[in-house]
């Protein structure tokens, strides 16, 4: 089946498509930049599911009866409160970039203790198809925050993430071992097995 992912993103393009790949999954990973972008969407529900639901009804409104996926995803640490949280992308300020945003957690993070530094990734993953059809899932992926960005793969908040019981940041784990037990990979995960593979098959049509 083809699954139209609400994001420009490459980066979860190739995420989704490698999960799916690795769990003989029949489902091709379709990015919103290969059918003409993902159309402007105000991220202002406040939790992760709400936002994740207007990316996805945003694209299904463009492509009518297909199969959508959106995300949401964000950092929350406990030291602040939770935050960055749904506001994680844009930490720094709109359209801020990776560099800026994990410069602005250090610095919030920069009198808390390494003991106090806990924090978790969470990813909700909206599926919508047509009629009205939509199904929510969840994933988490608990660890603690470095002072320093560590690795060169990954993207956004990987350098500074360490999961428990690594010792690795997710930027030096690498693509394999990342989506093992990624927040994303564990809505993925969640998703699957809410939607067996014959579910999957009566999708296709």
């Amino acid at each position: 089946m083809k699954l139209f992912l609400a994001s420009n993103n490459t980066h979860k393009a190739t995420e989704f498509s490698a999960l799916a790949a690795r769990g003989g999954q029949p489902v091709e990973i379709i990015s919103a930049r290969e059918v003409g972008g993902m159309p402007p969407v105000v991220e202002d529900a406040g939790t992760f599911v709400g936002n994740a639901r207007k990316k996805a009804q945003a694209l299904q409104a463009r492509l009518g009866d297909a199969w959508v996926l959106a995300d949401d995803s964000g950092l929350c640490v406990a030291a602040l409160g939770g935050g960055p949280g749904v506001e994680s992308a844009n930490y720094a300020g709109p359209g801020a970039d990776d560099a800026a945003n994990l410069t602005k957690l250090r610095a919030a993070l920069s009198a808390v203790p390494d003991n106090k530094r806990a924090a978790f990734f969470c990813c909700v993953l909206v599926l919508a198809g047509p009629g009205g059809a939509e199904h929510v899932f969840e994933g988490r992926c608990e660890g603690r925050l470095l002072r320093e960005p560590r690795g060169t793969t990954g993207f956004g908040y990987d350098p500074l993430f360490v999961p428990e019981g690594e010792t690795r940041s997710l930027a030096e784990m690498g693509a394999v071992a990342k989506n093992l037990l990624s927040h994303r990979a564990r809505a993925w995960a969640a998703l699957v097995a809410g939607m067996d593979k014959r579910a999957f098959e009566r999708m296709s049509g």
